[in-house]
């Protein structure tokens, strides 16, 4: 057995073993399709509300929920332009010839340009710098029409230039040499861009695979591949592949890159003994691309990246879906030479259309009634766009910056007295902190917290109370679901119950919004101050978190139970509701330090708000501070902080000057 069978022996087992670890669920979803349920129904409604609203994005009709079902489904009947395409992108994919130092050919694979410079192919293929070192990347390794073939350009690999592998997500990312060995340029072929989104795909979907089978020339095999499961990281498949189809693209419809193919998943007998394969596993584009965005490279090798996460030209804005030269100083990228001898540019062109209205007032549709801050606003297709740019944004710029939020802080606080004691100093910061929150543009977490203020290191959301990760994308198109129910139905109680009092249509509105999921967790309950904004569009005292962690605390007040003590348990944390036996309140999983910086904010910030009704005892005060003091504040906290600032106008100084917490009378904030 060669090194690289035994490789790909080793993510062959662990491919299986996820496999079969999924049987209950993934049987449930082909039931499901077999029984012809519609595809909208088998995916999670956050991803395919993505999926509808990018369809749309690209021209496609899918706001009707049947011809939706049609786009997703259809399985026979393709635009001739399908094919055409395909061809295209075909020209990016090429074989991986693989040796040894002697120059021995040792095996196959296959690979894909994903920028001007880079190839991606999988972890097992190409392991090291020293393997890529002596291999290289055949392009155009294909049939023509007739018999014949194309001639293969063979261009070799350049490790040194670049080269990032990862065993567990099983990809390696290499630079390739340019002119090839025969002479060609590697700018004669296009690139795949990469698409760091959700909804390109959702369960039942076909997909199309671009592949060098047993080191063959190019074949394709084309939409009798289903996805039958997403997991974290992977992507399961029914398609036609054989050895030698590793590091091949998987491609959605509309030929997006939805996972770089790593292994077939075999079926054995009880023996033993291989029977067939049953299934396919790629590895989720979206996890390559954010692992990639984690790694600290130099700066030559961080511009290749660049070239990746920040394309010089990005697919959609080219008439055929594929990337021009990269770009020159004016804008206009360098031309590109395709095979029948034209050059392609790419031409940065804006235009601006202006209606005029006259004399005319411009008009609010029925469609977009006017609804109080507090009551949210319906959530538009754009605004979900808007939201989902500021994400993709988030990888253009720096998660945190010491040196400038360093700066902000010093001018923040630079008016305070040196010499105060814990009484005054609450009064002044109590002060502060009003005085400089400017900006209050109420709750709406779907475009406030979720699309950057929130998001982790590593570009994800993770519940405050769990520290389960989830995709940002999803959550903000949940969030905006909600939303829009909830605008919904408020109007037809409003129109319904015209006849109650002020006091029945809120109790109306509160059951509303009682019976719809939220993923959104306030620090301090919005029971215990009314749900008034300020407070409850409050950025500094929000957080991610999952609905079921959200229901489990409740109104409750923290707390920490005795080890032994024996409560309610779950994922969460634990809680108890004895009050007679002093017992009462929520422990958290996770994320202690920052819930209790967030609540100690909302004291300063809000004094006599909380407290009235016994809801927060006075004792707690002292947990909050231990709290704070047992978890110091990291770059999540700080790159919050600082996020929030920008926004809203204001600091939290518990994250700021975490000594200052035994310096302040928190008391006052107690009603």
């Amino acid at each position: 057995m060669s090194v690289m069978e035994s490789r790909q022996g080793r993510v062959v087992a662990a491919a299986a073993q996820r496999y079969r670890d999924r049987q209950n669920q993934r049987q449930r979803i082909e039931r499901s399709i077999l029984a012809g349920k519609p595809l909208d129904t088998l995916d999670e409604r956050a991803r395919v509300e993505l999926r509808r609203a990018r369809l749309m994005a690209r021209g496609i009709e899918a706001r009707d929920e049947r011809i939706f079902e049609r786009t997703l489904g259809a399985s026979d009947l393709m635009p001739v332009s399908y094919l055409e395409s395909g061809l295209e992108v075909a020209r990016s994919v090429g074989r991986i010839v693989i040796r040894n130092g002697g120059g021995q050919v040792e095996g196959y694979g296959t690979g894909f340009l994903v920028s001007p410079r880079l190839l991606l192919t999988n972890n097992h293929v190409l392991s090291s710098a020293q393997e890529a070192a002596a291999s290289t990347v055949e392009l155009n390794y294909q049939p023509h029409l007739g018999d014949s073939a194309l001639t293969p350009v063979p261009f070799p690999l350049d490790p040194n230039q670049f080269f990032v592998t990862d065993t567990d997500l099983d990809y390696s990312l290499v630079a390739v040499r340019d002119p090839s060995l025969d002479g060609p340029s590697l700018s004669a072929y296009d690139w795949i861009p990469l698409i760091d989104d959700e909804g390109k795909i959702v369960l039942g979907e076909y997909v199309s695979i671009i592949q060098h089978p047993n080191g063959e020339p190019k074949q394709l095999a084309v939409r009798e591949n289903q996805l039958v499961d997403v997991l974290a990281d992977f992507l399961h498949y029914r398609t036609d592949t054989e050895p030698g189809s590793s590091g091949s693209p998987v491609f959605n419809d509309q030929w997006e890159v939805v996972a770089l193919h790593h292994s077939g998943v075999p079926q054995y007998d009880p023996q033993g003994n291989f029977v067939k394969w049953v299934a396919n596993e790629g590895v989720r584009i979206t996890r390559i691309l954010r692992h990639l965005r984690s790694l600290n490279l130099p700066p030559s090798q961080d511009a290749l990246r660049a070239q990746i996460l920040s394309p010089p030209a990005h697919p959609e804005a080219s008439g055929n879906g594929f990337a021009a030269g990269p770009a020159t100083g004016t804008g206009i990228s360098e031309p590109v030479i395709v095979p029948d001898g034209s050059a392609r540019w790419m031409i940065p062109l804006q235009i601006s259309v202006r209606l005029g209205l006259g004399d005319r007032e411009p008009r609010r549709t029925p469609a977009q009634p006017v609804i109080a801050a507090t009551g949210g606003v319906p959530s538009a297709d754009g605004d979900l766009q808007d939201a989902l740019a500021e994400l993709r944004e988030a990888v253009r710029k720096p998660y945190y910056s010491k040196t400038e939020d360093l700066s902000a802080r010093e001018a923040y606080y630079r008016s305070l007295p040196q010499t105060l004691n814990a009484a005054q100093r609450f009064r002044e910061l109590r002060a502060l902190l009003k005085d400089t929150h400017r900006s209050t543009p109420g709750y709406r977490p779907s475009s406030q917290l979720y699309p950057w203020v929130d998001l982790h290191p590593n570009l994800m959301l993770r519940s405050i109370y769990s520290g389960e990760e989830y995709e940002p994308e999803a959550v903000i198109a949940e969030a905006f679901r909600i939303e829009r129910i909830l605008a919904d139905k408020k109007r037809e109680v409003i129109e319904r119950e015209g006849a109650l009092s002020p006091e029945g249509l809120a109790e109306e509105l509160d059951a509303l919004e009682a019976s719809l999921p939220y993923n959104c967790e306030h620090a301090v309950p919005q029971s215990w101050f009314g749900k008034k904004e300020p407070m409850r569009g409050d950025l500094h005292h929000l957080f991610t978190c999952e609905a079921d962690c959200n229901s489990f605390r409740g109104n409750t007040p923290y707390f920490d139970f005795p080890g032994a003590h024996e409560v309610i348990r779950q994922d969460c944390g634990r809680r108890e509701q004895n009050a007679s036996a002093g017992l009462s309140g929520f422990e958290p999983g996770f994320g202690k330090g920052a819930v209790a910086r967030a609540t100690l904010y909302f004291l300063l910030r809000y004094p006599g708000e909380i407290g009235r009704a016994g809801e927060f005892p006075e004792d707690r005060l002292e947990l909050l501070l231990k709290w704070h003091r047992d978890t110091p504040v990291g770059r999540y906290e700080l790159h919050r902080n600082s996020a929030i600032f920008k926004k809203q106008g204001n600091r939290n100084p518990l994250i700021d000057h975490p000594a200052w917490a035994d310096q302040i009378d928190f008391r006052g904030g107690l009603a």
